[in-house]
């Protein structure tokens, strides 16, 4: 009978954890995270960001003689060691523009809309919103992968000024917290064509944020010493890998902000609605 007593007390604790565990937070963006698709799509994202944006990043600078290796060095973290790596991975000695230049752009910026194109498709999916198709999709993704490329261009910018200014680091800090909000608050209601008021907005673009910032935290401890390892063992293209394992971080924290925020702006509004 003891032991009776204690298997049916084990079984009503379990279910009564498995309860709260069903009404919980956690349970609302693990579902989330699942219909996200997760790991395949941090995958893809990140492959295709790779593939398609760095090299247009690279063969634009170039003509424009921006050092390009200085913004991901810095979006990195990496120490001088590391950074001297990235750089010889840039060297160049020159490009002329010619039909095989022009094809790579070409190639380049369809890719960097198809990456606008699958935030796109996340998105959807985070707020279950049905897929947009169409030619005014199309052209808002181009907007987007223009209007991103521009700010990351002002970014640096803003960046490279304020580094060498007194508490530069902690100005910078704040400067690129509240610009990320503003950031990813813009590319949520931009892509999904305004269907999202920007109320319920702000708190995915917050998480978005925190795990950007977290990110960078993150890779300040772990690539410079990734990519000097990877250096030394597999020589350049151990440097594409670490790279590589950047950009799919970065899916990764786009895929967790929506996964956190939506539920959390969801469970904010029906506390709202119940008052």
């Amino acid at each position: 009978m003891d032991a009776d007593g204690e298997l049916l007390r084990c079984r009503a604790v379990m279910g009564s954890w498995r309860s709260r565990y069903e009404a919980s937070g956690a349970r609302a963006v693990a579902l989330k995270i699942e219909s996200l698709d997760f790991g395949n799509w941090i995958l893809v994202f990140g492959a295709t960001l790779m593939l398609s944006v760095l090299p247009i990043v690279i063969l634009l600078s170039a003509f424009a003689s921006v050092h390009v290796e200085d913004d991901i060095a810095r979006h990195l973290g990496l120490s001088r060691q590391g950074t001297s790596i990235v750089e010889g991975l840039f060297k160049s000695n020159g490009v002329r523009f010619n039909v095989a230049v022009l094809l790579s752009l070409v190639l380049s910026f369809a890719g960097s809309v198809g990456v606008a194109s699958s935030v796109q498709s996340l998105y959807e999916r985070a707020f279950d919103r049905p897929h947009q198709a169409g030619i005014h999709s199309v052209l808002r993704c181009i907007a987007w992968a223009l209007c991103t490329g521009a700010l990351l261009i002002i970014d640096g910018a803003i960046s490279r000024s304020l580094r060498d200014a007194p508490s530069g680091a902690l100005v910078l800090g704040v400067v690129d917290f509240v610009g990320l909000v503003l950031f990813f608050g813009w590319t949520m209601h931009f892509l999904l064509a305004g269907c999202e008021s920007w109320s319920s907005l702000w708190r995915p673009a917050v998480a978005t944020s925190a795990l950007w910032m977290g990110l960078g935290v993150f890779a300040s401890f772990y690539f410079s010493s990734t990519i000097v390892s990877d250096s030394r063992l597999y020589g350049t293209i151990g440097v594409v890998f670490s790279l590589l394992t950047w950009f799919i971080a970065v899916g990764a924290v786009i895929a967790l902000g929506a996964a956190l925020g939506v539920p959390w702006e969801r469970a904010r509004s029906r506390v709202d609605r119940t008052r």
